[in-house]
């Protein structure tokens, strides 16, 4: 029997995160041995993790269970990508080894996708608690009364990454057909150097196919955890380079050229500027070369938005037109 799930775990020297989420997998992947595979991606660890994969992958002798060791550290998102090429059944999920999941994902992905194979993507909702405090920031990423299949994937992209954008950007919340993530790492091979490519990866596939955003809530997220959320150079980078490149970006798989100006614009809205000034304080240099171009992709965007705006209105009143000299007649 062909796999029907891919579990990948991209690690990096966190042994004892890694061994905590394999004793969960372990327990939940119970029943469909057969019809999930298992990848760890090692970014080359320092510490024990090859030990714990190892003591793993010998309790779970039913279930294909490769191990990967880069010869260095090739970077988060090489390390995730690799876990992406690297799967062989029809759909994937790469998880982080400290997201809390709950003990019936397993059991629900695999039944869902059996049930809805034409699936392009299934968006697990979730929950986030902020990691330093123990608040729970919000209960659901997606407060949605009941949950469907979505065939207009490319709507149902534009809506949820509008109303949050962690929602498409979590790792461990997207689950990917795989030839289509697999096409979206060849359509965009640099995309591996931008710390945001996951929504890039996310709204590929839903470009081309149907879409699901589960109602129930199958893990919990840590605020604040990211690598790049407590580095403040990688922030500024992530706010003001990787985060809008991805915006435009968006616009080659086939988004409206009108939905990507708007997102650079509610990014530019919605942004926390208290990173730019933090780091203009402390690396001025830095801060200003990375500002600039930032600026004038707003400024574009702004001007594309308008002429966009001033095209569909025109398109509207000349419908409009066309339709009273039909009743006239």
């Amino acid at each position: 029997m062909n796999p029907v799930l891919t579990i990948a775990i991209p690690t990096y020297n966190r042994a004892a995160l890694l061994d905590k989420q394999l004793t969960w997998l372990a327990k939940s992947i119970k029943g469909f041995e057969s019809e999930c595979e298992i990848i760890v991606s090692d970014n080359c660890s320092e510490d024990n993790t090859q030990e714990i994969v190892k003591k793993w992958q010998s309790f779970l002798p039913t279930t294909t269970f490769h191990i990967n060791k880069n010869s260095e550290n090739v970077g988060v998102m090489k390390n995730i990508a690799y876990c992406i090429k690297a799967a062989t059944s029809k759909y994937v999920w790469t998880i982080s080894d400290d997201d809390i999941i709950a003990d019936n994902t397993i059991s629900y992905l695999i039944n869902t996708l059996k049930k809805e194979p034409d699936l392009a993507l299934l968006i697990l909702n979730f929950s986030c608690r902020h990691e330093v405090t123990g608040e729970l920031l919000y209960q659901r990423c997606y407060k949605l009364h009941h949950e469907q299949i979505e065939h207009d994937g490319e709507s149902a992209f534009e809506r949820c990454i509008q109303e949050n954008r962690s929602g498409v950007q979590l790792m461990s919340a997207q689950v990917y057909k795989t030839e289509l993530a697999q096409s979206a790492l060849q359509k965009w091979t640099n995309g591996v150097k931008n710390l945001d490519y996951q929504v890039y990866l996310t709204g590929f596939c839903a470009f081309h196919g149907s879409v699901k955003i589960t109602k129930d809530t199958f893990l919990e997220n840590a605020f604040g955890a990211s690598h790049w959320m407590v580095k403040p150079k990688i922030l500024l980078k992530m706010q003001y380079t990787y985060s809008p490149e991805v915006n435009i970006k968006l616009q080659e798989i086939g988004y409206s050229k009108l939905f990507c100006s708007q997102l650079i614009l509610q990014h530019f809205t919605d942004n926390n500027w208290r990173v730019f000034f933090g780091a203009l304080r402390r690396w001025p240099i830095m801060a200003i070369t990375t500002i600039i171009p930032y600026f004038g992709l707003v400024c574009t965007s702004l001007l594309e938005s308008v002429i966009a705006q001033q095209e569909m209105e025109l398109k509207t009143s000349h419908l409009t037109s066309l339709r009273n000299k039909k009743i006239s007649l």
